[in-house]
């Protein structure tokens, strides 16, 4: 099968090579899938940059790709739940990465199968912030009536994260461009503010959550609203020790992420807060949970230009420059 592979790491120019590679020996809980399309992430260039050496340190070459949907074509001898032609899409388990690929074999606790209304290439762009929207909320274990700010919700990660918050009884304030106001609003916003025209460090506080997208002075910004006792997650600063140890990270490791974050740390507790740093994982049940929720609401996500498997490279360095209208994509088949 052909697969994009990264053979070279490098800040500016990551070496990513088509190649034709035999497809792994299926297992008992394996699924065997060919891949339609897969959604193209900065996490793709944070890997083939080296940013993510201390979390995941891949050998290359390595497969690269971390979220796909396509059709099952064959099915371990231990899997109950799903069948060949079930149309099924998920997060790449951390250590086995590899969804720019004309076909896959994944464990089938990783997938889930796709709300039927969903085209292939808006399914495609699901997985990685879906579940990234699932774990941020579960690890500050939020509560239903509870307050929630999103960065900048009126982009990819909002489209997600807004409603599955929302049909989780949370009340969702978010910042954004006044253009996508509708967008948020239907999706379940109680607050919106115009980032544009507004500071909303001056229009909040007492907040409950906090997701950060954005990272950098923001962080601060974040931190500044929530009431004491308050939580925020990040997406985008710096992981912690207890994120070290909920990753199962060498000792080694925990003590360089304590001391990598120690700014970040005393910032929290100079506002009396909780911070926490996310690297997403697969996980099909919440996948399936937010299939559901997904299909309930009826939300279309938005994806932007699409690529063929041999402009994996092209279509990395678009994510790399932003201003994407929607999720950049691969079309691998059919």
């Amino acid at each position: 099968m052909k697969v994009a592979q990264l053979t070279k790491y490098s800040k500016k120019d990551p070496q990513i090579e088509i190649n034709s590679i035999p497809l792994p020996k299926l297992k008992p809980n394996d699924l065997k899938i060919k891949v339609t399309y897969a959604g193209v992430n900065p996490l793709d260039n944070l890997i083939a940059h080296g940013d993510v050496k201390l979390i995941v340190p891949y050998k290359v070459p390595v497969n690269m790709g971390n979220e796909f949907v396509g059709k099952v074509t064959q099915i371990g001898s231990n899997v109950k739940k799903i069948k060949v032609g079930d149309r099924v899409f998920a997060r790449m388990p951390l250590d086995k990465i590899g969804a720019f690929a004309e076909e896959v074999v994944i464990d089938a606790n990783a997938v889930a199968t796709v709300p039927e209304y969903l085209t292939d290439k808006e399914a495609a762009t699901v997985p990685l912030t879906a579940l990234t929207a699932m774990q941020a909320l579960e690890l500050m274990h939020a509560k239903p009536g509870q307050t929630l700010f999103i960065s900048g919700g009126t982009g990819s990660f909002g489209a997600m994260a807004i409603p599955i918050a929302f049909a989780k009884g949370l009340k969702v304030i978010t910042t954004g461009s006044t253009q996508k106001k509708e967008n948020v609003l239907k999706l379940g916003v109680s607050q919106f503010i115009d980032y544009r025209t507004q500071d909303y460090t001056k229009l909040l506080s007492n907040v409950d959550l906090a997701i950060d997208t954005l990272g950098g002075k923001e962080l601060e910004k974040q931190m500044s609203i929530l009431k004491p006792g308050g939580i925020i997650v990040s997406l985008k600063a710096m992981p912690t020790a207890d994120f070290a140890k909920r990753m199962h990270m060498s000792k080694a490791k925990q003590l360089l992420f304590k001391l990598a974050s120690r700014k970040i740390v005393q910032m929290a507790n100079k506002y009396q807060v909780h911070y926490h740093f996310i690297f997403v994982h697969a996980d099909g049940k919440q996948l399936q949970e937010v299939a559901d929720i997904l299909a309930r609401a009826e939300v279309h996500p938005i994806y932007g230009d699409i690529f063929t498997l041999d402009q994996t490279k092209a279509a990395m360095d678009k994510v790399a420059h932003g201003h994407n209208k929607g999720k950049v994509l691969l079309k691998i088949a059919n």
